[in-house]
């Protein structure tokens, strides 16, 4: 009875688990993150992105809200210049599965090796000190890719970059 209680929940992780975003981040620890205000997109870097043009601007629009959200502004002479770099690739998994169920010819162990497919994708951004051209900051996210629908897709890349960018500045949070 208990397990038929946490059964939901276990669910939920398993789900939960699936659509994570690992975020990684690298910095210039002598960079002052505080005089930046400012921003603008690197249009050759973000050009040469092999990804379709459609992907290409929903990750933009995403950068940009989050950008936004936190007080920076657009501009033509910026403090920083918002560079991104995308790859993808095909990921499978093999595990073995043993478990006991019942049909009605037969009760016992079920041996079975399940195999999935899916596409991971991985995401850069990186902000360069527009003064300086050095890069000052990076994030890199890691995830399970959507491709079945535009709504999934779009949420999907929001949530990359979201989970990324909560990782800037570095020193605030």
């Amino acid at each position: 009875m208990k397990l038929i209680k946490f059964l939901p929940l276990a669910l939920l992780f398993m789900v939960a688990s699936c659509s994570s975003v690992k975020v990684a981040t690298d910095y210039d620890t002598k960079a002052d993150f505080s005089q930046y205000k400012t921003f603008a997109f690197y249009k050759k870097g973000v050009d040469k992105v092999d990804i379709s043009d459609l992907d290409k601007r929903r990750i933009l629009r995403a950068i940009e809200s989050e950008l936004l959200a936190q007080g920076m502004t657009k501009s033509e002479n910026p403090d920083v210049i918002v560079n991104i770099f995308a790859k993808s690739s095909k990921k499978i998994n093999i595990y073995n599965d043993y478990n006991y169920f019942w049909r009605p010819w037969y009760y016992g162990p079920n041996f079975g090796t399940h195999i999935s497919q899916y596409n991971e994708g991985t995401l850069f951004i990186d902000l360069i000190d527009n003064q300086k051209k050095e890069l000052v900051w990076q994030g890199i996210g890691r995830g399970a890719l959507t491709m079945n629908n535009v709504e999934k897709k779009e949420a999907r890349i929001k949530e990359f970059v979201g989970e990324i960018m909560a990782k800037y500045p570095p020193f605030e949070k």
